[in-house]
Order: structure tokens, then C-alpha cells, then sequence
């Protein structure tokens, strides 16, 4: 991630060649150019861009050498905060602000703990700043940042990726009230699943992304959609299952021949009836006995679909059951995940290694100095230590 941030930093050191004495001037301080006297250089390691305004053209010098001066700085760090819980998202930002110093010669910037303090707008789009402090690092020596806390309003987030998910599950859920007959729950689970698709795309670009791991909302909008996609299947099945006892499509066209065929012979049979009444009562007792037999397999067809949806009935509130156990496991794991830590970000070295101070380091033709003994020297070339 990146914040910007505008950072005004007041400054005093002591220059000796600009203090004077009574003898000198009665005046107790002057106003000189900023351009025209030397300004400590302020470096960021951890910067993307930095810009260094001057807050005034001139600097207040005192009679004993101590200048004040203020600059401005326009900068953008690099942050690694985890996002696995977006957008429940809280997080540090260093801030590396230093004077240039390599292998401890050249500038100490030392914080002023009592006075640092936050002014103009404290948030940034949905990132609010909740507080500054000064920290001092842990694997560099004389070196300290500002650590700024930033999280997240998660109000915006909420609203429109996380309870429109969520209303689209729980219709999902109670459209399992509708009948498997007609089609209407088929027609809704569809419009569901692509509502929901589309709600994907429409978002694709403005779901954040962590650099360790994902948020835990792209998994969340995938475990969705996978569940939508299963019951609008699981629905399509159960309304096939109440037409026949198979969900081939090739048996059912043989069935409809089968039906189209006995309502043929049903009216041949009327036929024969209609044309042969007044002449052989034999003939039609053995017609009225296949108009018996036929309204027979009718009823026993019609015992068969009740039972096939007495069947699907059953196994739709299995398969509802099954959703609302499925939806409540999830739940359960998603509240579990978010209050472990399972997925952290290494923290970021945000100093220049040149910067750590090392055991031995090369001072002149024959003499180191060790840290490890309090800075003595050893003069290699008469072989003692110098205290």
C-alpha cells in the first residue's frame, strides 16, 4: 500500500559560526535567507516520492548559534498492512524521517517526544488516522520513525460488498419456500446467480488486494457464488425429478410417445365404439373394457407423479437443510478466521542496510574501531587497543 501525507517539521540545532557576543550586537536575534545559510538535509529510507518545501524563506538565528528553521514535506511511503480482514482493517504506517548518517558520522535527528501532534483533515477517503508516535527501531541503532495508525471506516465497505452478498444468500434461502412445480423458484435462482455474477465484474476493480495474502472477502464472494450456482442446480434437478423417476432427457421423450400412442388407441377405440354401437354389443362391452383399463393406467400414473413429488418434497427439504447447515458452518469459520492470526505480513526493513553499524569498520591506514568492545581502536600496526 501507499500513503501520502503532507508532514511539517520543525527544527533546532546549534551553529556556532553564526552565534556572536554583546561585544558583537546588542540584538538577542536576526532573520537571515534560508538560501544563504547551511540547513540540515532530511532523507525518508522507506519514501516512494518526497518533495522538500522551505515552510519560510528565512530562519530565525539566536545570539548563542541556535537556528530555527521549518520545512515542509509532500511524501509517499510504502505500508504493508494486512488486509486479510478488510474491512475490519487496522494497521501502522512508518514514516523514516532522518538526517543523513552513515556508519554513525553525519546528522542525529532527535524527535521531540512531548510535541508531535496531527492537524488539518485526519481522513483520507475511507482511511481515518488515529494516531502518531515516535518508535524506535529495534534492529538499527540511533534510529526512530514516526508510526502513523491508520484503519478503516468500515461503513462504506459494508453496505456495498458485504450486506448485498448477504441478502443474496438469504434470498437464495427462502426461495426454497416456493413450489418445485412451474418453474418459478428455477427462474429465481437464476436471476440470483446473475445478479450476483455481475455484482462480481461491476466491483472487480475496486476490491482491495493485500501483498501477503488475500482479504478474506475474496474467499467470501467465492464460497457465494459456488453456493448459488449448487442450489440453482440442486432446484433444476428436483423439478426434473417431479416430470419422471430419471433426470435423463432421453427418457422422457419416450414417455411422451407412449402417452401420444395410448391416446391414439383411446380414440380408435372411441372410433370403433362410435361405428359399431348398433351392431355387435360385444364389441363394445370389449371397447368400454379398454376405456376402463386405460383410465386405470391413468390413475396409476397419477398415484406415481404424487408419489415422485411426495419424493422431490422430501429431498427439497433435505437439500434446504442442507444450505442453512452449510451457511452456519460458514459463518462459524469465517468468525474463527478473523479472530486468529493467521496470516501476518513480515515486517518491512525500512532502513537502508548501509545505515546498521558494523563489528569492525576501516578508520585509517592501520587503525579499526570495534563495537563490540564500547568503540575502542586497535591499531593493527602496533597491536594494542586504544580506549
Amino acid at each position: 500500500m501507499q500513503m501520502s501525507s503532507r508532514v511539517k517539521v520543525n527544527m533546532m540545532w546549534n551553529d556556532p559560526g553564526l552565534a556572536w557576543n554583546k561585544n558583537t550586537s546588542n540584538a538577542t536575534a536576526i532573520m537571515l535567507p534560508v538560501d544563504k545559510i547551511w540547513t540540515p538535509g532530511l532523507i525518508l529510507d522507506n519514501a516512494i516520492d518526497i518533495t522538500v518545501h522551505p515552510y519560510k524563506n528565512d530562519v530565525l538565528v539566536l545570539r548563542n548559534g541556535i537556528v530555527d528553521h521549518a520545512v515542509v514535506l509532500f511524501i509517499s511511503v510504502s505500508c504493508e498492512i494486512n488486509l486479510f480482514t478488510y474491512p475490519f482493517v487496522s494497521g501502522d504506517c512508518p514514516v523514516a524521517i532522518n538526517g543523513w548518517n552513515q556508519n554513525d558520522c553525519g546528522l542525529t535527528l532527535k524527535y521531540t517526544y512531548s510535541n508531535i501532534s496531527m492537524s488539518g483533515s485526519e481522513q483520507s477517503g475511507e482511511w481515518l488516522t488515529e494516531n502518531v508516535e515516535i518508535t524506535q527501531d529495534s534492529e538499527s541503532k540511533n534510529r526512530t520513525y514516526l508510526s502513523v495508525t491508520l484503519s478503516i471506516n468500515p461503513f462504506s465497505a459494508v453496505v456495498t460488498l458485504i450486506l448485498p452478498s448477504v441478502l443474496i444468500m438469504l434470498a437464495d434461502l427462502v426461495s426454497f419456500a416456493l413450489p418445485v412445480q412451474g418453474g418459478e423458484r428455477n427462474n429465481l435462482k437464476v436471476t440470483l446467480v446473475l445478479s450476483f455474477t455481475m455484482f462480481l465484474i461491476i466491483l472487480n476493480d475496486h476490491l482491495s488486494s493485500g501483498t501477503s495474502c488475500s482479504p478474506l472477502l475474496h474467499y467470501h464472494f467465492c464460497f457465494c457464488l459456488v453456493s448459488l450456482v449448487l442450489s440453482m442446480v440442486t432446484s433444476i434437478i428436483l423439478t426434473r425429478l417431479t416430470l419422471d423417476d430419471s433426470i435423463l432427457p432421453c427418457k422422457c421423450s419416450k414417455i411422451i410417445k407412449t402417452q401420444n400412442a395410448s391416446l391414439g388407441k383411446v380414440e380408435a377405440d372411441a372410433g370403433v365404439i362410435a361405428t359399431t354401437k348398433s351392431t355387435d354389443l360385444g364389441l363394445e362391452v370389449a371397447s368400454l373394457q379398454k376405456i376402463v383399463n386405460f383410465l386405470e393406467n391413468m390413475e396409476l400414473k397419477e398415484q406415481v407423479a404424487n408419489s415422485n413429488e411426495a419424493f422431490v418434497d422430501r429431498l427439497d427439504k433435505i437439500c434446504f437443510c442442507f444450505f442453512l447447515f452449510i451457511d452456519i458452518i460458514y459463518i462459524i469459520i469465517v468468525v474463527i478466521v478473523t479472530r486468529t492470526d493467521i496470516c501476518q505480513p513480515k515486517k518491512m526493513i525500512i532502513f537502508d542496510k548501509e545505515d546498521y553499524y558494523p563489528d569492525f569498520w576501516y578508520v585509517g591506514s592501520s587503525v579499526y574501531i570495534d563495537n563490540t568492545y564500547n568503540n575502542t581502536y586497535y591499531d593493527t600496526d602496533n597491536d594494542f587497543y586504544i580506549y
